[in-house]
């Protein structure tokens, strides 16, 4: 299953905070269905069974926040798609832990 990271940065809102932006963020992704996410403190990763719904998920993500009086926004995604098995966000993070 593709998996994909993604943070929203609006650009000269005055305001130190991205909280609130990234609330929006994760309101977009609680309403998806069929995926998974977690919230990390410098982005969000998300699983979903396709990299076609990633790369929707970003959009929707990505006009959300830009809707709500900002004039800027830079939206990052990396995308990690395997094809030998199926993988989720615990597997990565124990396999890194598991090579220590």
């Amino acid at each position: 299953m593709p998996m994909m990271e993604i943070n929203v940065v609006p650009v000269g809102t005055g305001d130190i905070s991205v909280s609130h932006h990234v609330a929006r963020a994760l309101k977009v992704i609680k309403e998806t269905k069929g995926i998974e996410y977690e919230l990390t403190a410098m982005g969000t990763i998300v699983t979903a069974p396709t990299t076609e719904a990633l790369l929707r998920l970003a959009g929707k993500i990505h006009q959300a926040v830009l809707e709500k009086d900002i004039q800027r926004l830079v939206t990052t995604i990396k995308i990690d798609e395997r094809r030998d098995g199926e993988f989720s966000i615990q597997d990565k993070v124990r396999s890194a832990k598991n090579a220590q």
